[in-house]
């Protein structure tokens, strides 16, 4: 093979490696990532503020 035909394959293939995005499980990465810090993803132990807790702006719109 020629340095001109081997020169186009290896840009190709470079081409192919920098804009190739494969699909990404993203539970997967999030159970990865809970093992490497020693935590469990679907257990909550309830002391953590939660972003969805009702307050009292929750009940506003009853009286309307």
């Amino acid at each position: 093979m020629g340095r001109g035909r081997q020169k186009a394959k290896a840009t190709k293939q470079a081409r192919e490696i920098k804009y190739f995005t494969p699909n990404t499980d993203l539970s997967a990465l999030e159970r990865e990532l809970a093992e490497a810090r020693g935590e469990n993803p679907d257990s909550h132990d309830g002391n953590e503020s939660d972003d969805y807790d009702t307050d009292r702006w929750d009940y506003d719109d009853e009286r309307y």
